[in-house]
């Protein structure tokens, strides 16, 4: 044990900016202790409300959330899942590509929510709400005659004699989620992927699940079917990004036009959850139909907060560091004091959002002016810690790891993502990167545009196409190399690229055939993408949705997405990405492929950045912790590699240890700015 002030020196920052990101709910998790009740109290009180009535009654309920930014929206959508989880199934839905998709997009988005599993389940949402129905539980004498498949196809049927679209497959496809062969294989059906033929005998299926009226369709199935369950909660979240122009309010009219259709078609047990920037819906509102508007059951504002309660944020995230010292300290909320609280907002009402990022600051000030003399006592040469604002390139690189490691253990396969879905996150990339008259919907296909693109890359003369596909069924792969051919002998670009990772079949195959003809001789290329190259693209696309929505944070800024483009431009993260090497965006004979390197220098020049990342934004840590925070971040280190990279940051002058004689417990590791060095 030790004081409080000597436990600040060496913890990190518990206002750390990384801790503010909140986006989709499954893939965020959210510390119950850190949570305030009062805030937003009243907004979940109403929607609380709203939900256990459609439990009562079934009937399907919608309200927009509205807030300005750094409210806390996403946060508020998180808290509502971790509280309700037990009496409702929750699918978080985050914007969608374009118009012409947003039934398939929402279908696949709601189906990978049911596959997630509720804190404390052993299984997911998708078999827990299969094993509410009443044809699962029911097995009678029939049994014996029709089979267990073709028993539950039965009793369905019978509780569902109409309004069920195609009942067979639809039913059976249900029941074989209960083998754990076929699970991931009827997932990938009712997501909307583009199965094989081989995959489709196997849950006896005729086709894909393909088009908008497929997708509505087999939505208003889940609807019907859970009518009398457990209501399922559709979160739209950080979609304030489409509604950007050129397409603006159309694609808005476009949501608002499916939530009426939900009502019109009578599909219970939906509650769904519209959430906006306050601005955004102000600025598009008068665009959207008031038919569509009046579908709305509540508008629901979300408010600022109090004094009190940005008191109370404050203690929650320093109460893990007061239970450290010897002695309690002199207030819940210090070395941060109410006065100045008052001072930072004198109406007396903030939000959470800029109440922990002044928190930060006052925190960082305190903590640098006990830096002075503990340096000046250890290292009277060291240059001083200076109360300079949060570095935004190190505190990036720190929500890049973070965000990146989350995307990893979300997304498990390259097809978890519809085509469209992977050109777009190659396409927000080609825009960071700066990339010349990028255009989308290079083929010229209705059904394969939106998986295409083209744009002007350097050292190269002429319009360079990128398609991308990873459908499995190789009909559909036929299809799209015709398309690919069509755009060739149109001219319509002097060099393209095809990206899939999924097989292109064998010579028996017309798609084959016709990829071989494309594919194989200059000047057109397959590039086979790796999963990490996607976790790449991916990482990225999170983080404009949440520009977008006005909940990213960045050190001391609040990043718009233009100014996310400069500071990924200036951290060069995307460099690193295999697959934008192999398309030739940074120059022909600038890529390093990413398998000729060796895999555990990889691994400790990425561990390395991240502690001189942390190092830097704290500028001061207890050696301990550094080492601690970087086992979580990789937990392959060993303690001799992190040794081994404390002292190359010490021989680089990058940073500095206290007394490096003295035991490890405790001693100091100094940032080292380049202007001391």
């Amino acid at each position: 044990m030790a004081t409080i002030d000597a436990i600040i020196q060496q913890e990190v920052n518990p206002f750390d900016p990384v801790t503010f990101y909140t986006g989709d709910f499954w893939q965020e998790s959210q510390q119950s202790g850190l949570t305030v009740d009062s805030i937003h109290q009243e907004a979940i009180a109403e929607i609380t409300e709203l939900l256990n009535q459609v439990a009562k009654d079934h009937q399907t309920r919608s309200i927009l959330l509205c807030g300005d930014r750094g409210s806390g929206k996403s946060y508020l959508l998180s808290r509502l899942k971790q509280q309700l989880n037990q009496s409702a199934f929750f699918a978080y839905i985050g914007p969608w590509v374009e118009q012409g998709q947003i039934w398939r997009h929402i279908l696949r988005y709601t189906v990978d929510s049911l596959m997630q599993k509720p804190a404390g389940e052993t299984e997911s949402q998708l078999l827990l709400w299969l094993k509410s129905l009443s044809a699962f539980r029911d097995r009678g004498l029939k049994k014996k005659i029709l089979g267990e498949r073709g028993l539950f196809i039965h009793n369905l049927r019978g509780t569902y004699p109409s309004g069920i679209y195609n009942p067979n497959e639809f039913f059976g496809a249900l029941y074989d989620l209960t083998n754990p062969d076929l699970y991931n294989t009827v997932c990938d059906w009712l997501q909307g992927n583009d199965l094989d033929e081989e995959s489709l005998k196997e849950i006896r299926v005729k086709r894909s699940i393909e088009t908008e009226t497929d997708a509505k369709n087999i939505l208003s199935n889940f609807g019907k079917i859970s009518a009398n369950t457990q209501p399922i909660v559709l979160c739209f979240d950080q979609i304030d990004k489409v509604a950007e122009p050129p397409s603006g309010y159309q694609e808005l009219q476009a949501l608002f036009t499916v939530n009426t259709t939900i009502h019109n078609q009578r599909l219970k047990n939906f509650f769904i959850i519209i959430s906006l920037i306050k601005n955004t819906w102000e600025q598009h509102k008068k665009n959207i139909l008031e038919a569509d508007q009046d579908r709305i059951y509540k508008g629901i504002l979300i408010k600022s907060i109090t004094w009190d309660q940005a008191e109370s944020l404050w203690a929650k995230r320093l109460d893990p560091i007061h239970q450290q010292a010897t002695e309690k300290p002199p207030s819940p909320i210090y070395p941060l004091t109410r006065q100045e609280l008052e001072a930072k907002f004198p109406a007396g009402r903030t939000f959470p959002r800029y109440a922990l990022q002044i928190a930060r600051q006052l925190y960082q000030n305190y903590k640098l002016n006990l830096a002075v003399d503990l340096k000046a006592s250890s290292q009277p040469e060291t240059p001083q810690p200076t109360e300079t604002p949060l570095d935004a390139i190190a505190a990036f690189n720190l929500l890049w790891q973070s965000q990146f490691k989350k995307t990893q253990e979300k997304f498990l396969k390259i097809r978890h993502f519809a085509n469209s879905e992977l050109i777009q996150m190659l396409r927000e990339a080609l825009q960071a990167l700066e990339v010349a008259e990028i255009q989308p919907r290079l083929l010229p296909s209705d059904k394969y545009g939106n998986a295409s693109l083209s744009c002007q890359l350097p050292e190269v003369s002429g319009k360079v196409g990128f398609a991308w596909t990873e459908d499995e069924n190789l009909t559909n792969f036929f299809h799209f190399m015709n398309a690919c051919q069509k755009t060739i002998d149109q001219n319509l670009c002097q060099k393209l690229y095809l990206i899939r990772k999924t097989g292109v079949g064998n010579a028996r195959n017309k798609g084959y055939t016709l990829y071989k003809q494309i594919f194989t001789e200059m000047p057109h290329v397959h590039i086979i993408p790796s999963l990490e190259s996607v976790h790449y693209l991916a990482t990225y696309h999170s983080l404009v949705n949440a520009a977008a929505a006005g909940e990213l944070v960045v050190g001391d800024r609040t990043p718009n997405i233009s100014e996310l483009q400069s500071i990924v431009r200036e951290a060069k993260i995307l460099p690193d990405c295999q697959l934008l090497q192999d398309l030739g965006i940074f120059g022909q004979n600038k890529s390093k492929p990413s398998n000729l390197v060796n895999p555990e220098a990889k691994q400790l020049l990425k561990a390395k950045k991240y502690m001189l990342s942390l190092v830097e934004t704290q500028q001061l840590l207890g050696r301990s912790i550094l080492e601690n925070n970087t086992i979580v971040f990789d937990t392959r280190l060993t303690q001799e590699n992190i040794d081994r990279l404390i002292d190359e940051l010490v021989a680089e002058k990058k940073v500095q240890i206290s007394d490096p004689g003295t035991n490890r417990a405790n001693q100091f590791i100094f940032w080292v700015p380049k202007s001391a060095v």
